[in-house]
């Protein structure tokens, strides 16, 4: 049950995060877009489409919106082209940033991370640099005070998890990424009352911070995903 807190990491932000409702909305849509264009429009048959559906409901987004976005990925309708491209660097205090975007010009998006990062004491870095620290991983976080912890790592584990750990507050729940799904049905039909619920980069190690460049891969961090090309940064900074 022990283990490093990546929540601990992130809650900080996820309210601010939250408030940028059409920032929210316009990376989701990009994200639907894609998806559909690599794996088709039928989510029962595209993994990635139906997490960003899962997503975009959570975010309260219109079926109208969600929908709009598919068809045009699929070619139904017609929209812009994304390319994917992912940049790594660090931040203050020497901890690895990675870097996921969307984009449709990235001459524009090199420049933009590039520049963010130089402002705020990080550095882009050459392809290679830090993305073998994270791997890809599913990654829950439950509400401990209303979870009955056996009851949560036996229906887990049971149906693939990887690892349950535990914070102050939470339950974290670590999985493979192609057993998350299996584990995310097992917590709804449980009705375990999650947080976060997402396919995302794990670190297999952590940089620890001072205060001073806490707070400014904080501000870094921040103006990383206020950035419109940027879909997801981590990393694995101790904050």
């Amino acid at each position: 049950m022990a283990g490093h807190s990546k929540w601990a990491n992130i809650k900080h932000r996820k309210s601010a995060v939250d408030a940028k409702r059409g920032k929210v909305f316009t990376k989701l849509i990009k994200e639907l877009t894609v998806a559909a264009r690599a794996g088709g429009g039928d989510p029962n048959a595209n993994p990635r489409l139906r997490t960003a559906i899962a997503d975009a409901k959570s975010q309260n987004m219109p079926k109208d919106n969600v929908e709009r976005a598919i068809k045009k990925g699929t070619g139904e309708l017609e929209g812009t082209s994304y390319e994917e491209i992912s940049y790594e660097g660090y931040g203050p205090g020497g901890a690895a940033v990675l870097i996921e975007s969307l984009t449709d010009n990235k001459n524009r998006t090199a420049a933009d991370i590039r520049h963010i990062l130089s402002k705020n004491g990080g550095n882009l870095g050459e392809n290679g640099c830090v993305a073998w620290i994270f791997e890809k991983k599913g990654y829950i976080v439950i509400e401990k005070e209303t979870t009955n912890e056996d009851r949560l790592m036996e229906s887990t584990l049971e149906a693939g998890a990887e690892d349950v750990r535990e914070d102050e507050d939470n339950f974290e729940v670590i999985t493979g990424a192609g057993e998350f799904e299996n584990v995310k049905e097992v917590i709804d039909k449980e009705k375990f009352a999650y947080i976060l619920a997402e396919v995302t980069m794990l670190p297999s190690n952590y940089t620890p911070l001072n205060e001073a460049d806490a707070e400014k891969m904080i501000k870094l961090m921040d103006a990383l995903e206020d950035c419109d090309d940027v879909q997801k940064v981590y990393t694995n900074a101790d904050i």
